[in-house]
């Protein structure tokens, strides 16, 4: 599992390689929370992503919390059919761009 990120005007990528879990829980919030001034999009890539559980969804709401809620803009990227899935049931479609 990897997490790496980019800034290119105000717009944060973050890559998220392999399991997206607990275990990345640390990773994950230090890289939205350490770039200032705050980005004002968000981009979670998930071309690598191989598995998302429980606790990456809530890390999703705690990064759409800190992006402005209804007012952030993050959109989930190359997602796999698995993830597509899992977000669906999750009704994320309703809080995130998925493509």
């Amino acid at each position: 599992m990897g997490i790496t990120s980019s800034l290119s005007n105000s717009e944060l990528t973050i890559k998220i390689s392999g399991k997206f879990d607990f275990s990345a829980h640390q990773d994950f919030r230090n890289i939205y929370e350490g770039v200032a001034p705050k980005p004002s999009t968000y981009v979670i890539d998930m071309t690598e992503t191989t598995y998302l559980d429980s606790s990456a969804l809530g890390m999703l709401l705690l990064l759409r919390d800190y992006a402005g809620g209804t007012n952030g803009t993050i959109s989930l990227r190359n997602c796999n059919t698995e993830i597509k899935k899992i977000l669906a049931i999750s009704n994320f479609e309703q809080l995130f761009t998925i493509n």
